[in-house]
């Protein structure tokens, strides 16, 4: 390493910075809704100059995307339990904690309002679903190749995820084990 270059820590002071700037977007998504705040409101929220957004993320719509991203990618990590439907359950039950709770409709509308809005919005949709799906189809392999009968990752993002983000989305109820259970046991 040269001289003039330091170290970059992770957990340093720049994880930190992205973790309060993260914080305070969905904050203000949950009290005001999409587009109606400024990067200066970010800032002043999460204790940081207005620059180092900027310097970091370059523009709103650039921050916005990475938080939506970043928390609905970050979450849901898969589950390996020795079969497709124990999978299935437990995946599907994580999702529901992390949509039902604190963050989890302000996120929700996040993604949502961005995949609306513009080429960026539009990528960020395609960067979430691919993701998602890349997650899935992990899933599934391993299924396969356990010599179980699995569905494609579509059918799991239609059978099961959109009808809990439907249902989230509209307040159409809560997300019950039974209900969780009900459209796993649907898609197998």
């Amino acid at each position: 390493m040269n001289e003039g270059q330091r170290a970059r820590r992770p957990g340093g002071r720049s994880a930190r910075v992205g973790v309060q700037v993260h914080q305070a977007v969905t904050d203000l998504i949950s009290e005001r809704g999409y587009g109606n705040f400024t990067v200066g409101e970010v800032a002043a929220r999460a204790g940081v100059a207005d620059s180092s957004i900027y310097r970091r993320w370059g523009n709103l719509e650039t921050l916005l995307t990475d938080v939506a991203l970043t928390r609905l990618n970050a979450q849901s990590p898969m589950p390996d339990t020795g079969s497709l439907a124990g999978d299935l359950r437990t995946y599907a039950a994580q999702v529901a904690r992390e949509i039902t709770g604190p963050d989890g409709l302000a996120v929700v509308r996040l993604a949502v309002a961005l995949s609306s809005n513009g080429q960026q919005g539009l990528q960020a949709r395609d960067d979430l679903r691919d993701e998602r799906t890349r997650q899935l189809q992990s899933m599934l392999d391993r299924a396969r190749e356990r010599g179980e009968h699995a569905p494609d990752a579509l059918g799991v993002l239609d059978h099961i995820l959109a009808p809990m983000y439907i249902r989230v989305l509209f307040g159409l109820g809560p997300l019950t084990p039974d209900y969780i259970d009900g459209l796993v046991d649907r898609l197998l």
